[in-house]
């Protein structure tokens, strides 16, 4: 006698049904998990670019080679909408190279985002060693500080100990290289803009000598008159 056929066949049509079944499965599983990177990728450089200042980000937008910025520390303090108080931006970054050829590249990469150099009085508002600069762009201000870090003079090394050519300074620094000061603020916050006070003495006279007393108020006392 020969075995009924029809149900040998009705299982390999189940397992086949079973198997397409996993194979959509699978497939469904794969294109929703590929949504889900190519959507939360988006999302936090989305998040991360609202939420971070965007002149950190215009800065590191800066064309400046590897060796210029091998090191970057950033602080940030007061209101970005201004509230109460302005918001004051900077940056410390470290040069492999020395401080005249990193002012000549970071210079040349400001220039090309648009800042522009900007001579005005208090740009610095002391003399220092290295390049001071200041510049302007849209609604800010620019101080760019490039000089050579601080390092111990080798002449007060040990007796007998002969100064390495890289030599580094106590905290790591590299002292044949250069450090990179940046500040940037809202044009309305800085004092520079605007006219500035004046001590003509054809219009103020004579400035008095201070006087220099106990009380806590100073100036702020009113002084009494005869009745």
């Amino acid at each position: 006698m020969q075995p009924p056929a029809e149900p040998a066949r009705g299982a390999r049509a189940e397992l086949r049904r079973q198997l397409r079944e996993q194979r959509r499965l699978k497939t469904i599983a794969l294109l929703l998990a590929s949504l889900l990177v190519l959507g939360a990728l988006p999302t936090y450089f989305g998040v991360r670019a609202a939420t971070r200042d965007p002149v950190f980000n215009s800065l590191d937008a800066l064309a400046v080679p590897a060796w210029a910025a091998t090191d970057t520390v950033d602080g940030v303090s007061g209101s970005r909408w201004c509230f109460i108080e302005c918001r004051f931006r900077e940056r410390t970054v470290e040069s492999d190279r020395k401080w005249e050829e990193t002012a000549q590249v970071y210079e040349a990469a400001l220039t090309r985002e648009g800042w522009r150099p900007w001579k005005v009085a208090l740009c610095p508002e002391q003399p220092v060693n290295g390049h001071y600069t200041c510049w302007r762009r849209d609604e800010l201000t620019l101080d760019m500080w490039v000089r050579q870090p601080a390092c111990p003079d080798p002449a007060l090394t040990a007796p007998g100990a002969a100064p390495s050519p890289a030599a580094t300074g106590p905290e790591g620094v590299n002292c044949e290289g250069a450090l990179v000061s940046i500040k940037v603020r809202n044009a309305i916050a800085d004092e520079r803009i605007g006219p500035q006070p004046t001590t003509d003495p054809s219009l103020t006279g004579v400035d008095p000598d201070p006087l220099f007393t106990d009380d806590p108020l100073g100036g702020l006392t009113p002084t009494p008159t005869p009745s």
